[in-house]
């Protein structure tokens, strides 16, 4: 599953006037039993959210005050993420007749045209403070705080990666946390600029928007989208015209093959830079220690102490950490074995976090032997997001070799390389062109 959770805006989008409709609430609890999680996203102050929202208890977790508090509703624990309003700034506002004005844990509400006076006084006073704005709400808030910051705090928490999120909305103080997450979508009665800035808008308005798009989630995961989605594809490298061959970031195994010293430590190394720049996580397979000096991951394991299959899931759990995992303090012989140990145990991690977004295994051929023939529980859930490096693509599983969807040959005879490749599949070898 890709999309593990929807982030959600709540005014204009899951609710009007203060209203969210049945239908809305049982297409919630229909994403919420598919497995998935539910982050609501709102400019609101807490205390009155709460008094207009009962079905809260539905989200896994609340972002409110524009991101400025994190709410846990199955604890009813609050957690701001910002300082408390200055009290001189309230009172300032009040004394300049302010009103209505709104006081929550962090952020300051009132209504337009009252902006105006709000900058006036966080000027004179001094305050490293800024305006933001909702179809005509004004908040006050910290520097550096918005949705996007609060609804990253949420998924810290929840160990989940914004890749992994689809989100919707339709005003201005959405576009932060709309271009965070993987997937956005608008409600058909956004603001004209949140419609442009968005992968795809919703036939309906409001509440039916939302179901729309949790429908194709629970239906499709939304599989249908990726022609959208070509801003996420992954840089591979450019032909001799000029034209850019990019890699999609989900759904694809890579295989990089070639003879030794042509070149596949250097491609495997420029992707996992592409996926570092990207902010997909993970986890590289390293049987020789090919990768102990890369930079972006935490390396476990030398020659002198091999690493632990719960170490690395340890690690992982952090959706900022990238891991490479040194065998070289195992046998030669014990290294195949580690590794159909670590397999499993990475699979359960993506049904539950999405995570790592890709497996890169080095020297394929060593760690999936041609003999070798993957049992039910390695094969159970769907591969993708595999990288497999090696110099004799003949000599990896065919169980392994048969998943994958792009041929990278490196080195002075690419035509070697894809008919070793094709070969190994009983599959007819490309005619190609220099």
């Amino acid at each position: 599953m890709r999309y593990l959770a929807l982030a959600c805006d709540y005014d204009g989008t899951l609710a009007v006037h203060n209203h969210v409709a049945d239908g809305t609430v049982a297409a919630l609890e229909r994403l919420r039993a598919s497995g998935r999680k539910l982050i609501l996203v709102t400019g609101r102050r807490l205390d009155e959210l709460l008094n207009v929202f009962p079905q809260v208890h539905l989200f896994d977790r609340v972002v409110a005050e524009n991101g400025a508090l994190l709410y846990r509703p199955a604890t009813r624990e609050e957690k701001p993420l910002g300082c408390p309003p200055p009290e001189k700034l309230v009172r300032a506002l009040r004394d300049h007749g302010v009103e209505p004005l709104a006081v929550g844990r962090v952020m300051i509400a009132t209504w337009q045209p009252h902006e105006t006076t709000a900058l006036g006084a966080i000027r004179d006073l001094g305050l490293d403070l800024r305006v933001a704005f909702n179809k005509g709400a004004v908040m006050v808030m910290p520097s550096g705080v918005n949705k996007a910051t609060g609804l990253a705090a949420a998924l810290k928490e929840l160990e989940l990666s914004p890749h992994n999120v689809a989100r919707i909305g339709d005003a201005e103080n959405d576009h932060s946390f709309l271009k965070q997450c993987e997937y956005s979508a608008a409600v058909a009665n956004a603001l004209p600029a949140v419609k442009e800035s968005v992968d795809s808008c919703t036939a309906g308005a409001h509440g039916d928007g939302v179901v729309e798009l949790i429908d194709e989630m629970v239906a499709t995961d939304l599989g249908g989208r990726e022609q959208l989605l070509e801003r996420h594809h992954l840089l591979f490298g450019t032909r001799d015209n000029g034209a850019e061959v990019r890699v999609r970031p989900y759904g694809a195994n890579l295989l990089i093959a070639g003879p030794s010293g042509s070149g596949k430590s250097s491609a495997a190394t420029a992707f996992l830079e592409r996926l570092i720049e990207h902010e997909y996580q993970f986890c590289v397979i390293d049987p020789e220690g090919d990768y102990a000096t890369f930079e972006g991951a935490v390396v476990l394991g030398n020659s002198l102490a091999a690493p632990e299959v719960d170490e690395v899931i340890r690690l992982l759990k952090d959706p900022d950490r990238n891991v490479i995992v040194n065998l070289l303090g195992l046998p030669l012989a014990d290294r195949p074995s580690f590794f159909l140990t670590l397999l499993p145990r990475l699979q359960e991690m993506r049904a539950t976090t999405g995570r790592p977004h890709w497996v890169v295994i080095d020297e394929a051929h060593h760690l999936l032997p041609t003999p070798w023939h993957p049992g039910d529980l390695v094969m159970s859930q769907e591969l993708e997001g595999l990288v497999l490096i090696t110099v004799h693509p003949e000599h990896v599983a065919p169980a392994f070799l048969g998943l994958v969807d792009v041929v990278v040959a490196v080195g002075h005879s690419p035509e070697t390389t894809l008919r070793q490749f094709c070969l190994a599949l009983g599959e007819t070898p490309p005619a190609l062109t220099p």
